[in-house]
């Protein structure tokens, strides 16, 4: 005898049997991108941290992602980002003029460092600066601009306060570092700070500091400059979790945090139209766009980024990576293609890196 299934059975059915095949789906992706990440971490000096969002069906893949870790260069999203908001508050315009200040100068890439005091900036012309080219100076200016409590009250809307303490300009990561060997670095003028950086990292920069502020390096606190930034890095200053961050970049692409002209904006400030094949992008599609954001110090890296950020960020993926304990530039970078190469390998099918 034949039995007669209601349809309403059979809709409930089916239902069920596709919400197991995505939660299967899901699974799947996520186990095999975590294999492969704890693989790239095996062979990699170090530790890694990795969040990896797709926003089109809320998945979550979390390694190491909700500790802490030292943002370098990549702190200039959020203070970008709280530049427009004050922007959008009427408290600044991107056509207002910033004059450089002695100040204002620093170590680190872009060029703006080697200008006068007195010449101007229209506002979003450092925001260019400070993305594109990751000018420590043009950063310097823009948090200047703002003043630091409002850097940082957007900064704890934007990170939330776990894991998260503050963002300091790049002047003051100088001297914080410095003064852990000796605290006459504070007196340093801040192109005594733009000629130290022309000694290499190692003996050599402690040397440097030692006859710059006429001090024996007998009355150094500590001896290396890797000792100097461990310390630093365990104040907590400049970092947050990847959890956090990666939250910010989804509210970034989901229209939560600027109105759409400064969102697009801000995507070709992040590279948006343009393939570097530099890091994570390095193992990514050139077909795909991408957004994103490096950071880079001693022993500590980071690349941040949404694969596809367009269209309200229906297909984004959202990934945050970090690095610590090993080689900033070769060893962070092979790992951060390899991570790329796995996402696109996991998350991308049919695409293949650099093309």
């Amino acid at each position: 005898m034949t039995r007669n299934v209601p349809p309403w059975r059979a809709w409930c059915t089916a239902l069920m049997l596709a919400s197991a095949s995505l939660a299967a789906q899901g699974a799947a992706w996520s186990d095999a991108l975590r294999q492969q990440i704890e693989r790239i971490d095996a062979a990699t000096p170090g530790q890694l941290g990795v969040y990896v969002k797709r926003l089109d069906n809320g998945e979550v893949l979390s390694y190491q992602a909700e500790r802490p870790w030292y943002l370098g260069s990549s702190a200039k999203l959020p203070v970008a980002i709280a530049v427009l908001q004050e922007v959008e508050q009427g408290r600044h315009s991107l056509s207002e003029q910033v004059a450089l200040q002695d100040t204002d100068k620093v170590d680190g890439s872009g060029n703006v460092v080697w200008n006068k005091a007195g010449t101007r900036y229209p506002v979003e012309a450092l925001l260019k600066r400070m993305l594109m080219e990751s000018d420590n100076t043009a950063a310097n200016m823009l948090m200047r601009t703002i003043g630091d409590e409002a850097l940082n009250r957007h900064a704890r809307e934007l990170l939330g306060s776990q894991g998260f303490s503050r963002i300091t300009d790049f002047t003051r990561v100088r001297y914080d570092v410095y003064a852990e060997l000796h605290p006459d670095a504070l007196t340093l003028g801040n192109m005594d700070l733009v000629r130290l950086a022309a000694a290499p990292m190692g003996p050599q920069r402690v040397d440097a500091l030692a006859r710059t502020i006429e001090v024996d390096k007998a009355d150094f606190r500590v001896k290396t400059m890797d000792e100097a930034y461990r310390r630093y890095y365990a104040r907590g200053l400049n970092s947050a979790p990847l959890t956090s961050y990666g939250g910010m970049l989804e509210k970034l692409v989901t229209g939560k945090l600027l109105s759409p002209a400064h969102q697009q904006r801000l995507f070709t400030d992040l590279k948006y139209a343009t393939y570097d094949a530099y890091r994570l992008e390095k193992g990514l599609p050139r077909s795909v766009r991408f957004i994103h954001k490096t950071g880079t110090q001693l022993h500590r890296a980071c690349h941040m980024g949404v694969i596809e950020p367009q269209n309200g960020g229906r297909a984004a993926i959202v990934v945050a990576t970090c690095a610590e304990g090993l080689d900033e530039h070769g060893e962070a970078g092979r790992a951060f293609e390899q991570i790329g190469r796995a996402i696109t390998a996991t998350l991308l099918p049919g695409k293949t890196p650099g093309r």
